[in-house]
């Protein structure tokens, strides 16, 4: 029983920062390693509308490797990097890394699987960390008495003229309606207070 090889096309991804930037060493480096098509996007790593980057996404079939110069020039962040590199395995497309640090980075490989794995384990760890420290800081911030969100627009003054008023008889509705504030929010500011 033979297997069959899944062989694809390479489609190599770049992109500048700004309009004064030009991708030519990029997009010339792609196509030495064998891409069909370079797909070239002009916008921040910040940026999370790229058209070109959707448009290769939408392109790229089972088989296929997507291909970049530079991990930097793909993904934003080690969590974003995981997550689409995670989307393409899904779908069974491979992803490779020409130069940098990472650039053993190989989805068709065992070494490029191993290092994929390791980056994804840093990931699940940073992702760990932030949430840690979210934590720590709304613990901190709470122990100086100090909440998150938005200011309550009830204060003490307006919460005493609704007390006032639902105690000659008129509806929270009504009272609600006068102070200006949603009959939910009024609700809940008499039931804490009672």
């Amino acid at each position: 029983m033979t297997t069959k090889t899944i062989t694809g096309q390479l489609h190599g991804y770049a992109r500048v920062s700004t309009d004064d930037q030009e991708a030519q060493l990029q997009s010339d480096a792609l196509k030495a390693a064998g891409c069909v098509r370079v797909w070239e996007d002009k916008a921040s790593g910040k940026n999370t509308d790229r058209p070109q980057l959707a448009a290769m996404l939408d392109h790229l079939r089972e088989g296929d490797t997507l291909c970049v110069w530079k991990l930097d020039r793909f993904a934003r962040s080690l969590i974003d990097l995981v997550t689409m590199v995670d989307a393409l395995r899904e779908r069974r497309i491979g992803f490779k890394v020409l130069t940098g640090a990472l650039a053993n980075i190989d989805t068709s490989t065992p070494d490029g699987r191993l290092m994929l794995q390791v980056i994804g384990a840093m990931a699940e760890f940073e992702r760990s960390l932030i949430k840690e420290r979210t934590r720590a800081g709304l613990d901190a911030a709470k122990a100086q008495g100090r909440t998150g969100g938005r200011p309550s627009v009830v204060s003490e003054d307006v919460l005493a003229v609704a007390r006032a008023r639902k105690a000659k008889g008129e509806s929270v509705s009504t009272i609600a309606k006068a102070l200006g504030i949603s009959r939910a929010t009024l609700h809940r500011h008499l039931d804490e207070s009672a």
